[in-house]
């Protein structure tokens, strides 16, 4: 049985060849400070940064797309693997994304920590190619297609044709970049230290690029940097838009680079198609109008955004077997 998996600077995601989509889970790890014992994975993890006693520690093991702790990643990974299958799943192939950003070492960091959990063959796929695949477009065909895909850790953006990318960029400042820029903002204005999973909360609940009809309001709660006491402040959502907004022009910025460097031919196929938009951040209220003012071009969030990239690996596994076969025309990279 072959395997997807979206290993996410956020979350990663697993999908089975038999069962479709099984996991979607905080990529946090919980251990002691020797990390000789694995103490929780996932969102039970997520819930104790910022939390644990002295000798336990939560952290992300994956920042900026990119594998930061090994040993930590291939336990994790390990442990997910088990929790999505209800046995014991056999040296499967695995198709695994990676942001088009990686280096050959990072991108050999990912294979490694993949096979050490268990898989007979590890085949990488660019998240632009496959969050247009998880949108049902047929990259191997002579036509241009951009996908935005819009995380936690990476914003990569692609422009694909014949199976290839034509154009790409990525950069390491997106979601958790706002998270930060929130977080800095409510310590300036109202000398309150709040941490990034409450910063993070603000931006699901009120954040936005452009403002609401009708303005949103938040409390956050955390330290007073001056009495160092409890205390909280009532955000807004206008206030939000102010922080995170040159977090959001950044990658608008990586957008118009790729298109101005993209081939007139395929400059003509995305006028007609448009921008496909997807990743957890794609639905962050006005980016996707923020992107289409920017660029002139119109933009199509898709009403599942954040599960393309994993929908997408799960239909890439069909195209393993000429990805074996070393088949130029297959979309799969095999290192």
């Amino acid at each position: 049985m072959d395997i997807a998996i979206d290993l996410g600077s956020s979350r990663t995601a697993i999908y089975l060849e038999t069962r479709g989509k099984v996991l979607d889970s905080a990529s946090v790890v919980a251990c002691d400070s020797t990390e000789e014992r694995v103490l929780a994975v996932g969102d039970e993890a997520y819930n104790m940064i910022g939390k644990t006693p002295a000798g336990i520690t939560a952290e992300y093991p994956i920042e900026g797309g990119v594998i930061t702790n090994s040993r930590l990643a291939e336990r994790m990974v390990s442990a997910m693997l088990r929790q999505a299958a209800d046995f014991r799943v056999s040296l499967p192939r695995v198709v695994a994304s990676v942001p088009c950003g990686l280096t050959e070492v990072e991108k050999r960091a990912v294979i490694n920590t993949v096979s050490v959990a268990g898989a007979r063959k590890v085949f990488l796929l660019e998240s632009p190619k496959a969050a247009a695949i998880g949108c049902g477009v047929d990259i191997t065909a002579p036509k241009g297609t951009m996908a935005a895909v819009i995380g936690a850790g990476t914003a990569d953006i692609g422009v694909i044709s014949l199976g290839g990318l034509t154009v790409s960029r990525s950069t390491r400042r997106a979601g958790r970049a706002m998270d930060s820029a929130i977080v800095d903002y409510v310590r300036d204005k109202y000398r309150l230290m709040i941490g990034e999973n409450m910063a993070e909360r603000c931006k699901k609940e009120i954040g936005c690029v452009k403002p609401f009809e009708e303005e949103r309001v938040f409390r956050v709660k955390g330290r007073d940097t001056v009495s160092g006491l409890p205390s909280y402040a009532d955000i807004g959502s206008g206030e939000i838009s102010t922080a995170i907004i040159p977090v959001a022009m950044g990658i608008v910025s990586e957008i118009k680079s790729a298109l101005e460097n993209t081939p007139p031919e395929l400059v003509g196929d995305i006028s007609t198609e448009g921008i496909l938009l997807t990743g957890g951040l794609a639905a962050l209220s006005g980016l996707g109008k923020l992107v289409s003012e920017q660029t002139g071009l119109r933009v199509k969030v898709h009403k599942f955004a954040a599960d393309c990239v994993i929908m997408g690996c799960g239909k890439a596994l069909r195209m393993i077997p000429e990805a074996e076969r070393g088949e130029s025309t297959s979309p799969l990279v095999v290192i």
